[in-house]
């Protein structure tokens, strides 16, 4: 249920069949139309999934670098 000031209530037996605490982290992102709940952990291991399929000898900051400047260049 979505309270008055937007607040969101899990309820107790998903908070627990999640491992979820009070205090406890979440990120929260949109897919499509739909609101995903994750643990600070699980989106953790989902950025390291991604990453991991970039070759180690790539730079993704080089490319940032380079786009920006491109960017500027333009302007």
């Amino acid at each position: 249920m979505l309270g008055q000031q937007g607040r969101l209530v899990i309820p107790a037996e998903v908070r627990s069949a999640l491992g979820l605490s009070a205090g406890d982290r979440l990120h929260l992102h949109l897919t499509g139309r739909r609101l995903v709940l994750e643990s600070s952990q699980d989106a953790a291991a989902e950025l390291r999934g991604l990453a991991a399929s970039v070759p180690a000898s790539r730079s993704l900051v080089d490319e940032l670098l380079a786009e920006r400047r491109r960017a500027a260049i333009d302007e």
